[in-house]
């Protein structure tokens, strides 16, 4: 491999201001996710600690091997919505280490409306489990939940992906031999109750954790009986008489040491071997990437500065260099890991197309992992491009990148617009993780593009019906869209609605991919079969 050589004059005016205006929002990224990670209100915080419960992101850190990093996912989930009384959608997710084994952790937070589920916390909890079957993923869940909340119940309870979904998953990875592990840390109520039930082994804590299908007051409605949470299904219940959980625990600390010493026995069943070779870290600083990223869009971005700070030694082999050159392909290595790249260096042309079909086919004959990069505006329009097949030579793109068996993972450093984020393994195409940086942007054209269909369109309207926009409509009506368009386009609005895995800080990019590489080695790669190309 060769050494990128970087044209970016780091010491240069343009490069300081574009730094500048990166750190600003990258701050008011990092002041966000601290407010989320304080969870509920004080008050709440305040009583379950009084209970001598841990928080739930102090049972991860206890329950993960000491020095070793924890994938946090989707920490904005719900954000600027539910009147933001839902922070991370009131559960952590995230995939760390135990004994040595990478490990899906879902964590109720109880501090959150008791760490009930609304629309957004069922879609991050079977995200977590569809990361968990993907990679072969145990699972840890720490239940800590008074199960739908209720005033929502029409959007979370009756559809394929509600609540029900989360224990059809359960029961689809034990299928799998993929282990599930709960330990009951506080209420355990309705359909909840399925988690431990449904469980490998089930720990339970004295006189904090409950398991039922119908807590006291619907007994009472019901039957008239009256009768306690510990009595009704308090841990003595469910280890001495139920036989529902398996292990009594005194408090939190000692339910995660029992969990982890449950993963002393539990083993790899498969495992992906690649080719690893020692970690080398950039040849030029990843903090660059702060001065390099695009913040205004229409200001291309050449990929290979991005390839440079975040892939070992600064080296990559590429493929076709001076083919089809909006698009950048080639192999690297990230934490020592193989990797396949490929990145947008601007619109994609029926030749990129054609590139991009021939190295994910390259990649997937080598069982190589792919990572896309997205800085993407979409194909290119017009009548010599339609003429010459444009969308045939797209179609070709898109089959490769949707039927490869090998691993994908997306990052998007800059815009994600249309028929280019399909291409370039968008949601949609399932990569293994998709991550957004601060800066990032996604909807299906460009604010000014969308404005000028709409108006275009609405005034064709007028025109037909003998009428016509005043300057100032049509003033208001652009702004109108652009406001739209750049609200609904943000990293924000995406990641508060899971469309992505989270927002990263820039930097981190190589440490999250390495893990994100690590964890898909647990299941062999498939075997790759395309359909048919129109050629």
């Amino acid at each position: 491999m060769f050494r990128i050589e970087s044209k970016i004059d780091i010491n240069g005016t343009e490069f300081e201001r574009n730094k500048s205006r990166y750190m600003e929002l990258l701050e008011q990224y990092k002041e966000i996710l601290a407010t989320i990670k304080k969870g509920g209100p004080e008050q709440s915080v305040s009583r379950h600690k009084e209970r001598g419960k841990l928080l739930a992101r102090e049972r991860i850190d206890l329950l993960v091997d000491r020095n070793t990093p924890f994938i946090e996912l989707s920490s904005l989930a719900a954000y600027g919505m539910y009147d933001n009384g839902f922070p991370s959608a009131g559960i952590i997710t995230g995939i760390g280490v135990i004994h040595g084994k990478e490990v899906m952790i879902i964590a109720n937070d109880a501090t959150v409306k008791g760490g009930t589920y609304v629309k957004q916390t069922i879609r991050k909890h079977i995200r977590a489990q569809e990361i968990a079957m993907e990679n072969r993923l145990p699972c840890v869940y720490m239940v800590d939940s008074g199960g739908v909340f209720l005033p929502e119940q029409a959007n979370v309870f009756p559809d394929k992906y509600d609540f029900g979904r989360l224990f059809f998953n359960q029961a689809r990875l034990s299928g799998m031999s993929i282990p599930q592990i709960a330990v009951v840390m506080g209420s355990c109520t309705a359909g909840g109750a399925y988690v431990p039930a449904m469980s490998d082994e089930t720990i339970i804590v004295r006189n904090q954790g409950t398991i039922f299908i119908g807590g006291p007051p619907l007994v009472k409605a019901a039957t008239g009986e009256e009768v306690t949470a510990e009595e009704l299904g308090g841990a003595e219940v469910h280890t001495m008489i139920s036989g529902v959980a398996d292990h009594l625990a005194e408090n939190d600390v000692h339910a995660i040491q029992i969990c982890r010493n449950i993963f002393e026995s539990i083993r790899r069943h498969q495992y992906q071997e690649l080719e690893i070779h020692p970690i080398e870290e950039p040849f030029y600083d990843p903090a660059e990437l702060y001065g390099i990223l695009p913040i205004d869009l229409k200001k291309q971005v050449d990929s290979r500065e991005i390839i440079a700070r975040i892939v070992d030694g600064s080296l990559f082999h590429e493929f076709k260099e001076r083919y089809a050159p909006t698009l950048t392909t080639g192999f690297a290595r990230i934490m020592g890991y193989p990797l396949g790249i490929i990145a947008n260096n601007g619109v994609l042309f029926g030749e990129t197309a054609l590139k991009g079909a021939h190295f994910v086919e390259l990649c997937t004959s080598r069982n190589i992992p792919i990572l896309f990069l997205q800085n993407i505006t979409g194909f290119i329009v017009g009548k010599q491009f339609e003429r010459g097949g444009i969308a045939r030579d797209g179609a070709k793109f898109v089959h490769a990148v949707a039927n490869a068996g090998v691993p994908k993972f997306t990052v998007i450093f800059g815009g994600s617009f249309g028929a280019g984020n399909y291409a370039m393994a968008g949601r949609a195409y399932e990569p293994r993780f998709l991550f957004m940086y601060p800066s990032s942007k996604i909807s299906v054209m460009g604010g000014e593009q969308a404005a000028n269909v709409l108006i275009t369109v609405k005034e064709d309207q007028l025109k037909a019906a003998g009428k016509k926009l005043s300057p100032e409509e049509r003033e208001k009506m652009l702004q109108t869209i652009l406001k739209k368009y750049e609200d609904e386009g943000s990293a924000y609005y995406s990641t508060s609605r899971l469309w992505d895995d989270g927002i990263i800080d820039p930097v981190d990019t190589r440490k999250i991919l390495g893990l994100a590489i690590a964890i898909s080695q647990n299941k062999k790669y498939e075997k790759t079969q395309y359909g048919i190309f129109r050629m």
